[in-house]
């Protein structure tokens, strides 16, 4: 590659052409995707490799697969980004032509909306008092995951977010699962917790269409545990109200247990962890937040760790 790049000589429409070529595979494809003729594909992506001074990509002819070379790979992600932060750009000015109030999609869970946002969604409003917040409940990663790299979220919440390369995971905090028991029960009463105590127990849980409900189970399973599930349900209060009305102990995740509405619970921080839990605050890799995002985004980082 030469020292100097005729930036002059780079078109977005060359960038488009080697994102295109990547992520359908071939020079046909990508034409079809742009709308474009295979030529004028190849024309575009021949300009950009003249402007930086290097192949972009390996042409082996034939039916043989195109492949990025090691300076291909790094202008793809660099256009991925750039043309992220132009659609997010052409976005943001159209939605103020056209009087739209600023809009910031959060992918969250009950506990995290009750628990970490509030401070953070203060610190935005003070400085952003005209943006909205719209709230969107997650359900699985890979459908949280495709609504960031879409623009249909801007941030969301993942515990355990698993790799993928659409997007950036910021960890932010442990959330181990704890015993959320009243104070007056026996467990409350244990020298020392433990999961162990749960075997043979009578548990209100998550639904099991919850990944981190059925990590849980497996956890119970792996130690020997088999508690009695009586009660499932997807709502955080009404699992706290059971535990407190006596109908039953949980086992949740910390951060819903610090905020148990009822003075009669308390919680057990067994020693041994059944499995990891780490919260991560997710974007889109290629697609820059707005400003507003982005003050969230600060502040939540800045929050100390529950």
């Amino acid at each position: 590659m030469t020292a100097q790049i005729d930036q002059s000589s780079i078109e977005f429409r060359g960038l488009r052409a080697v994102v295109a070529v990547e992520e359908e595979g071939s020079f046909r494809a990508a034409a079809r995707a742009l709308g474009y003729t295979q030529s004028a594909i190849s024309h575009q992506i021949s300009l950009l490799e003249l402007a930086l001074g290097t192949p972009l990509f390996t042409r082996p002819g034939g039916r043989g697969m195109v492949a990025l070379t090691p300076a291909g790979v790094v202008v793809y992600r660099r256009a991925r980004h750039m043309l992220g932060e132009l659609a997010t750009l052409a976005a943001d000015l159209t939605a103020m032509e056209q009087g739209e109030i600023p809009v910031v999609r959060i992918g969250t869970s009950q506990s995290i909306t009750g628990e970490l946002l509030p401070p953070a969604l203060r610190a935005l409003r003070d400085l952003r008092p005209d943006v909205e917040i719209s709230l969107h409940e997650m359900n699985a990663d890979a459908l949280v995951f495709d609504q960031l790299a879409s623009g249909e979220l801007d941030i969301a919440f993942v515990v355990n977010p698993t790799p993928d390369d659409r997007i950036v995971a910021i960890p932010l905090m442990e959330a181990p699962w704890v015993i959320l028991t009243r104070r007056d029960s026996d467990l409350a009463a244990a020298e020392e917790p433990s999961f162990d105590l749960l075997n043979d127990r009578e548990l209100i849980g998550w639904n099991r269409r919850w990944r981190s409900q059925q990590a849980l189970e497996r956890a119970w399973s792996a130690r020997g545990i088999s508690p009695r599930v009586i009660f499932r349900t997807d709502d955080n209060l009404v699992l706290q109200r059971l535990v407190a009305a006596g109908y039953g102990d949980a086992c949740i995740d910390r951060l819903s247990a610090v905020g148990a509405v009822e003075q009669s619970l308390t919680w057990l921080e067994p020693k041994e962890i059944l499995t990891p839990r780490m919260i991560a605050l997710c974007r889109a890799r290629h697609r820059e937040p707005s400003q507003a995002a982005l003050i969230l985004l600060d502040a939540l980082q800045r929050q100390p760790s529950v």
